[in-house]
């Protein structure tokens, strides 16, 4: 039997509204409806977009799932500082509350709403915990940005974004210091991501940093929206995004499939295996030029 492919939707714009709304509905599923939503944005500072999440394509995404016929929104998350401080700075709690969108802050979460996992041949020493609300949700939806990593992840888009989804040593866990002082680090990223799949996927990739990162670093203009159910794809479709705009070495040297974040997920069953496993969709006529120069790039590798 042929496997189906991982679709991704890409979207030529710098209109964030735009860019949620036709990336979500060129995907052409709704898992939604009537449902219990979580959406995991990237909060890990309060830094300026792609340091963190926009506030109007947090607020695109909640009026998108809205009218997708959410039963209630949440977001929840866990930042670097006090995740309550990060929220404050960026100003989106009043946005939230006028979206009737709920705040779930994993920095209140009981230690038995940390859950454990242990897997099998994990790069973690003793396994790792995942906040509850991720695993419980009857659907999670992930927001993240374009944007290379200097601290030993060489890019963060979804599969990086769920490290926020792992407790710090303000909850009792010394989980981070392990994740960053560890060779696997790359590998042990993927695998925080085998409890849980988000149902849809959107990045903001209107501006990004090729170099740097994450809160800060050098700026260029994607212009571009994705969206995808699978972190697989809408990862190596990023990185050959941040080939096309030029990159670090660690972006522009090797292949993409080869990118250990990647690799290891792809070994976990996570997503597509190749390019060759990956349609990428222009969602209108506009961004087909844009959608050609990223598949050359990702065929290439």
């Amino acid at each position: 039997m042929r496997k189906a492919k991982s679709r991704v939707t890409l979207v030529k714009t710098e209109n964030r509204q735009q860019g949620v709304r036709d990336s979500i509905r060129a995907l052409a599923i709704n898992p939604v409806k009537g449902k219990n939503v979580l959406i995991k944005p990237n909060f890990n500072t309060a830094d300026p977009v792609p340091g963190s999440t926009h506030n109007d394509t947090l607020a695109a995404l909640a009026e998108e799932l809205w009218k997708m016929g959410a039963k209630s929104i949440s977001l929840g998350e866990r930042s670097y500082p006090l995740t309550h401080e990060v929220m404050e700075q960026k100003g989106i709690l009043p946005i939230l509350e006028e979206l009737d969108v709920r705040v779930v802050n994993f920095d209140e979460l009981k230690e038995r709403d940390w859950v454990e996992f242990r897997p099998a041949k994990s790069h973690w020493v003793n396994g790792f915990r995942i906040a509850r609300p991720i695993l419980e949700t009857d659907c999670l939806i992930s927001t993240c940005c374009l944007k290379t990593h200097q601290f030993g992840g060489v890019f963060t888009m979804s599969l990086k974004l769920h490290v926020g989804v792992v407790p710090t040593s303000r909850h009792g866990y010394e989980y981070m210091r392990q994740l960053h002082s560890s060779p696997h680090q790359r590998k042990m990223i993927a695998e925080i991501n085998e409890p849980f799949r988000p149902q849809i996927i959107v990045l903001d990739g209107i501006e990004a940093f090729v170099d740097g990162g994450p809160a800060t670093g050098k700026r260029t203009r994607g212009e571009v929206f994705l969206a995808a159910n699978d972190r697989v794809a809408i990862d190596a479709v990023g990185v050959a995004i941040l080939k096309l705009l030029g990159s670090n070495e660690s972006i522009m040297k090797p292949k993409i499939f080869e990118q250990e974040q990647i690799a290891r997920a792809v070994e976990l069953g996570l997503g597509a295996a190749a390019p060759s496993e990956i349609e990428l969709i222009p969602a209108e006529g506009k961004s087909q030029e844009y959608r050609d120069q990223v598949v050359g790039i990702l065929k290439k590798g």
